[in-house]
C-alpha cells in the first residue's frame, strides 16, 4: 500500500473513503467472531473507514460485530446501516434505527438507508428519517436497491432530495446501471455504494479476469475492485473476514488503470447497450 486511498464527496460536503468494508454473512457464526472484528479493525487501520452493515444481516449479528470492532474508535469510522422495508414506516423506522444503535453500541449513524423498497409508503419513511435527523440519530439518508424510476418517485416527494446515497449490487458483471441510473446520480452529485464487488466471488474464478489479472501482476479481486474504483462516484464495500484478504483489498486502490486495461475489461465485460432490470442478491 503505497497511498491514501482517493476520497468521494457527499452532497452536504462531506467527504467518505472511496473503499470501504462490506459485513454481508458476518455475525452467522459465533466461532467466526473473533476473525470478523480482526479483520474490520485491520480495515480501519488500512484507511478503509467506512463500514457497512444492516439490521438484516445475522438478524442484526452483523451490527454487533461492527460494534464490537469500532469500539474505541468510533469516530475513525463513518457507519453505515439499513432499515429492513417491513419496518419502514414512520415509527417502525425509528424504532428499528434506535435498536442498530444499541447493537452497535454508538449514539449516531453516519448515514441510514432503506435497505429495498417496500409495502411503507415512501412518504412515511422519509419522515422517519427527517425525525431521527432531527434529534441527531443518524447525520444523513438514503436508500438501497432503487433503480432510476424509483429514485426519480423518491427525489420528486417532499424531502427527497435528501437521499444522499444509494447502495446497488454493481460489479464487472452485473453493469446495467451504468446505462441509466450511474449516469442519473452523477447528475445529482449522488454517490453509488457498489455492494457484491466480486461478484460473490464469481469473478475471482472468471478465466478473462484472471489472465488479465495475472499479467498485470495483481489479483483478480484486485483488479475488479480496481474497475469500480476508476468509476466516478463508486464505493466498493467489499466483505472479508480474513486481515490479509482485507489488506489484498486495500492494495487495489494503488492501482492505475489505463484507458488501454479498461477497454480490454470492456471486451471481456461488455457494458450495457440499453436500459436493463435492476439486479439485485
Amino acid at each position: 500500500m503505497t497511498g491514501s486511498i482517493p476520497r468521494i464527496g457527499l452532497a452536504d460536503g462531506a467527504s467518505v473513503p472511496a473503499l470501504g468494508l462490506g459485513t454481508w454473512h458476518m455475525g452467522e457464526d459465533p466461532a467466526r467472531a473473533g476473525d470478523e472484528i480482526a479483520a474490520l479493525r485491520a480495515g480501519i487501520d488500512f484507511g478503509m473507514t467506512l463500514i457497512d452493515t444492516a439490521e438484516m444481516y445475522a438478524s442484526g449479528g452483523a451490527e454487533e460485530i461492527t460494534g464490537a470492532a469500532i469500539e474505541g474508535r468510533r469516530d475513525e469510522v463513518f457507519l453505515v446501516s439499513k432499515v429492513l422495508p417491513s419496518n419502514a414506516s414512520r415509527n417502525g423506522t425509528i424504532a428499528a434505527c434506535e435498536a442498530s444503535l444499541e447493537r452497535l453500541g454508538t449514539d449516531r449513524i453516519d448515514l441510514y438507508l432503506l435497505h429495498w423498497p417496500g409495502r411503507h409508503p415512501l412518504e412515511e419513511t422519509i419522515a422517519g428519517f427527517e425525525d431521527l435527523q432531527a434529534a441527531g440519530k443518524i447525520l444523513r439518508w438514503g436508500v438501497s436497491n432503487f433503480d432510476v424510476d424509483l429514485m426519480k418517485d423518491l427525489t420528486a416527494l417532499p424531502g427527497g432530495r435528501n437521499c444522499a446515497a444509494n447502495q446497488v449490487l454493481y460489479n464487472l458483471a452485473t453493469r446495467g446501471i451504468e446505462y441509466d441510473l450511474k449516469p442519473w446520480m452523477e447528475e445529482r452529485s449522488m454517490p453509488v455504494m457498489a455492494y457484491c464487488p466480486l461478484d460473490e466471488g464469481r469473478l475471482l474464478r472468471h478465466g478473462g479476469l484472471r489472465e488479465m489479472a495475472g499479467r498485470l501482476g495483481v489479483t483478480p479481486a484486485q483488479l475488479a475492485i480496481a474497475f469500480l474504483l476508476s468509476r466516478d462516484g463508486v464505493i466498493p464495500i467489499p466483505k472479508s473476514s480474513n486481515p490479509e484478504r482485507v489488506r489484498e483489498n486495500r492494495a487495489a486502490a494503488d492501482i492505475s488503470l489505463t484507458q488501454d486495461h479498461l477497454s480490454e475489461l470492456d471486451q471481456i465485460f461488455p457494458p450495457p447497450r440499453a436500459a436493463e432490470p435492476l439486479e439485485m442478491i
